[in-house]
């Protein structure tokens, strides 16, 4: 197997890293570092992601046909390297990454039309409606329906964990229009307009939420909710076709380039906070035997990355190896916010962190690279349970991948 970026990769590579210069300014970088967790607000983000697409550049993964960025595979990984090493953001997955896939495969031209422009320019902002209350990772479950009523559907019901609905303009949704014997069938995918009458969303709030106000997630409740006929994406009660391809996208990013990204930042920080001992933490050998074998297995990960890179450029699917990369990445970033949290040690434990600047009337509370320290290890706790359980990704490999 060769591993080696040839020449084009390698000028691709220094476009992207000139690019970032002035497309991420410092500017952006500072309002980035003052905030716990680096989050950023709806505008920020959209502003970026138009960036993004002025330059061709927001939807990796899409066809040229479509808008796309004409990216390879390798190209996707290294624009993602270089993003992750000087922190800007990706894009906000659901709309770009995850239900424009399935519209170019299995939508009408007329929802194409209507949705792939708005999407890629980021017009309208996409939240997904997947898990359920008591359901957990048997999505098969699910009981929100959808009542055929001739030139419409009549949904009720109620969706939970939704990330970030209270930006959304729309949701890609999987509602029940028919009760059968084996409950993937009578499952269909429809996409639901967020100002509709009947919705309503309310916020989950989670121990990692700054004080600042960030809110991720949510429930959202549908009451006689009218969807037209011509928001159903393929054909009705086949939506678990659908849902399969969404999560080969969910679940088949490339992970290593933002975990290599955040151990050069961590090992940073190591060998300039003092640690209990004496020393800095850099200089325990304890830690830094626990650092390395972190690093030797994002390492082992990357190098995974690069073998599935190839065959995706000879025009293969991720397929079931996307929960091998699932599994093992989200197991990945676990690790690195623990020895994070070890570093920043009772600095971590204040939630309301912002990083003061020049001007601001309150004083830091430990080191700025304490900020966010907290609600990143707390967040990342759920990471190896959405898209679908890490135990679940086990019993898919399992079957898909050893035959068992």
């Amino acid at each position: 197997m060769d591993l080696s970026f040839n020449e084009d990769d390698r000028l691709f590579q220094q476009e992207v890293r000139d690019w970032l210069v002035d497309a991420w300014p410092q500017e952006m970088r500072d309002k980035q570092a003052r905030s716990a967790q680096g989050r950023l607000s709806k505008e920020d983000l959209v502003a970026w992601q138009k960036r993004l697409a002025e330059k061709g550049w927001a939807a990796t993964n899409w066809p040229a046909e479509h808008g796309g960025a004409k990216f390879t595979p390798t190209q996707s990984y290294l624009f993602d390297l270089e993003r992750a090493r000087v922190g800007a953001p990706g894009v906000i997955p659901f709309g770009m990454t995850m239900v424009a896939p399935v519209i170019m495969k299995f939508g009408t031209e007329q929802q194409k039309s209507h949705f792939l422009p708005q999407i890629l320019n980021s017009d309208i902002w996409f939240c997904q409606g997947y898990s359920e209350p008591g359901s957990g990772s048997d999505l098969a479950s699910l009981n929100t329906k959808a009542e055929d009523k001739g030139d419409h559907y009549l949904v009720n019901g109620v969706k939970t964990w939704t990330t970030l609905a209270q930006y959304a303009d729309w949701m890609f949704c999987l509602v029940r229009t028919s009760q059968e014997s084996i409950r993937q069938l009578g499952i269909s995918f429809i996409l639901i307009d967020m100002k509709t009458p009947g919705i309503e969303v309310r916020p989950i709030v989670t121990l990692d939420q700054p004080g600042e106000g960030f809110q991720e997630i949510n429930m959202v409740y549908f009451e006689d909710v009218k969807v037209p006929k011509e928001n159903l994406v393929g054909e009705e009660g086949k939506g678990w076709t659908c849902a399969k391809y969404l999560l080969e996208f969910e679940r088949g990013n490339a992970y290593s380039p933002a975990l290599k990204g955040a151990m050069a930042h961590l090992k940073e920080v190591a060998q300039a906070q003092p640690s209990s001992t004496g020393g800095t933490y850099w200089e325990s050998d304890d830690f830094k035997r626990r650092f390395n074998d972190v690093e030797v297995q994002i390492l082992s990960m990357e190098y995974t990355e690069l073998r599935i890179l190839g065959a995706l450029s000879a025009g293969q699917n991720v397929g079931p190896e996307s929960s091998m990369l699932k599994t093992r990445g989200t197991e990945l970033q676990q690790a690195v916010t623990e020895l994070a949290l070890e570093v920043t040690g009772t600095y971590a434990s204040p939630l309301d962190q912002s990083t003061p600047f020049p001007g601001d009337n309150f004083q830091a509370v430990g080191p700025v690279e304490a900020n966010g320290s907290a609600q990143e290890y707390f967040n990342t706790r759920k990471v190896s349970i959405y898209a679908g359980s890490n135990e679940i990704q086990r019993n898919i490999m399992s079957k898909l991948v050893l035959g068992l």
